[in-house]
Order: C-alpha cells, then sequence, then structure tokens
C-alpha cells in the first residue's frame, strides 16, 4: 500500500496518548488521519460510532477476525478491540499519516505484518501517577481499575525492551512528551505536507 508510514502509539490507558494526538491533529491539521478501531465493548456516553469506535458485536468481529481483515486485534476486560487493514488503507490512499492506537499485544501483531510504521511508547512516569490519573477519572469500577494497572505494569515492562519501539516518551511534562513526539514524526509530517503543496499547485 502505497501512502506515508503509519505510527503506533503505544502506551497503557493513562499515559497521555489520546492528549498528544488531540495535539498532533490540532497543530497539524491534513496531516493525521485516525484509523477507526472496531470494539465490542458498549459505547461510552459522547462517544459516536464510526468516530470513536465501529462498535460491533462479539460474533461478527470475531469472524472477520479469523478472515485475517485486522492488522491486530486483542481482547481487553472482556472486549474484543481490533484494528481493520481497510480503516488504515483508508487513510492512507487519503496521503495522511495514519495514527494507531494500540496495546503491547496489537504491537507485536502488527510486526508480523507489512505495515512498517513508526513505533512510538508513550509511558506514565511511575504506576502511582498512573494510578491517580486513572482514579481522577471516574470512569473506572474498582475491579476494571485493577486490571487497567496490572496491564501497565506489564506494558511499562515490555516497552523497555531493546528494538521494539522506535522512541519511548515518559509523559511527565506534557509539552517536553509533545516535542519528543514531534521530533520522531517531522519527516513524515514534513513530506505530506510538500505533497499537498503539490497538489495545489500543480
Amino acid at each position: 500500500m502505497e501512502g506515508p508510514r503509519p505510527v503506533v502509539l503505544s502506551g497503557p490507558s493513562g499515559a497521555g496518548k489520546s492528549t498528544l494526538m488531540k495535539m498532533l491533529l490540532r497543530d497539524y491539521e491534513g496531516v493525521f488521519g485516525f484509523s477507526v478501531s472496531h470494539t465490542t465493548r458498549s459505547p461510552r456516553p459522547g462517544e459516536v460510532d464510526g468516530k470513536d469506535y465501529h462498535f460491533s458485536n462479539r460474533e461478527a468481529m470475531q469472524e472477520d477476525i479469523d478472515d485475517g481483515t485486522y492488522i491486530e486485534n486483542a481482547e481487553f476486560s472482556g472486549n474484543l478491540y481490533g484494528t481493520s487493514k481497510s480503516s488504515v488503507d483508508e487513510v492512507r490512499a487519503n496521503g495522511l499519516i495514519c495514527i494507531l492506537d494500540v496495546d503491547i499485544q496489537g504491537v507485536r501483531n502488527i510486526k508480523q505484518t507489512d505495515l512498517d510504521p513508526i513505533y512510538v511508547s508513550i509511558q506514565p512516569p511511575s504506576i502511582e501517577i498512573l494510578e491517580k490519573r486513572l482514579r481522577d477519572r471516574n470512569t473506572e469500577t474498582e475491579e476494571s481499575l485493577q486490571k487497567r494497572l496490572e496491564a501497565a505494569r506489564v506494558d511499562m515492562e515490555l516497552s523497555n525492551e531493546p528494538g521494539v519501539f522506535d522512541m519511548l516518551i515518559v509523559n511527565d511534562d506534557l509539552e517536553e512528551a509533545y516535542e519528543k513526539l514531534q521530533s520522531v514524526l517531522i519527516e513524515e509530517i514534513t513530506k505530506v505536507q510538500s505533497t499537498k503543496k503539490e497538489r495545489c499547485n500543480s
């Protein structure tokens, strides 16, 4: 598939991936596209089908996974999550850098494909700070919070393995983390911007 290299953003829930993604989309309008993941979990208040997630049922999604239409998929807290090949291709076909927000399991799955993205891990400064951030959100039951923290411990450990990520960013200062994220993506960003200029001038 032709088009800009996608970027894989990984890291535990509460590490700040969503905030950093929003900053990229704000500062580089018309450069990034978001691959919309599929999930079998119920929508949270304010979430829109097809924009936040493609909400699906387990049977339909499992069938597509078995058919190999997903780049990566994982099960978390009893729900399936996954990224379809078509959702990534759609973004790249529009000449945009596709942002993929996946867990460490998803990273490993993507490494088995020919996608060749830029791998970036966003990590919290510590598990204690992460727990505080998650508790402040007030969106978790105690049980789901503990599951997220356990997953985060595994994520933080695995993300330090050599060769897994092109860049590991510890998000203890948001502006600093954002600068690092921009630095690893600037080459692709510049390519997209110059292609857009050429299109406008031709």
